[in-house]
């Protein structure tokens, strides 16, 4: 078993919570994103970021559905706990059964984290970026419709997860 999927480990990580390793992730990346910018180009920075923060969610996905003893939408549900930890998400459920799980973010501290720190236009990259790759390693079938999110301006964020045969 790697350090990732060690149930200790997670432990110790989740006692600081998501939003706080956000932090520390984004105060990080942030300048390195800048200075690799200005040598290599923003935008292809950027893509290279995105693109390894989606896998790193992927191989996450699959070691919290490990964790959560099972891939469906009700242990994903419960997993949740760590995102919302020191109210840094607000969710309203719309709609949970084994086939579907709907919710509205009402409110994103991730969001005012990176506004806070002059970063706003990383946040998706950042944060937003790892969620449909984090249910396609917790489970292929379980597709995410997002059409819009707080981090890029909209009132809410909304989560429409659905099990497909």
């Amino acid at each position: 078993m790697n350090q990732e999927n060690d149930p200790a480990e997670l432990s110790r990580l989740n006692a600081i919570g998501v939003l706080t390793r956000r932090e520390i992730e984004a105060r990080l990346l942030s300048p390195l994103i800048e200075a690799l910018g200005e040598r290599f180009g923003r935008a292809e920075v950027i893509e290279i970021i995105a693109k390894t923060i989606a896998e790193i969610a992927r191989q996450q996905g699959g070691e919290l559905a490990s964790l959560a003893g099972g891939c469906g939408l009700h242990e994903f549900a419960g997993s949740l706990e760590a995102w919302k930890k020191d109210g840094a998400l607000q969710i309203e459920v719309l709609e949970q059964n084994p086939k579907s799980f709907d919710f509205n973010v009402t409110r994103c501290r991730y969001a005012e984290m990176y506004a806070r720190l002059g970063i706003p236009e990383l946040g998706a990259v950042l944060s937003c970026n790892r969620d449909a790759a984090l249910i396609t390693g917790f489970n292929p079938a379980i597709h995410l419709e997002r059409t819009q999110t707080i981090m890029q301006g909209a009132a809410f964020c909304d989560f429409r997860y659905e099990l497909k045969e």
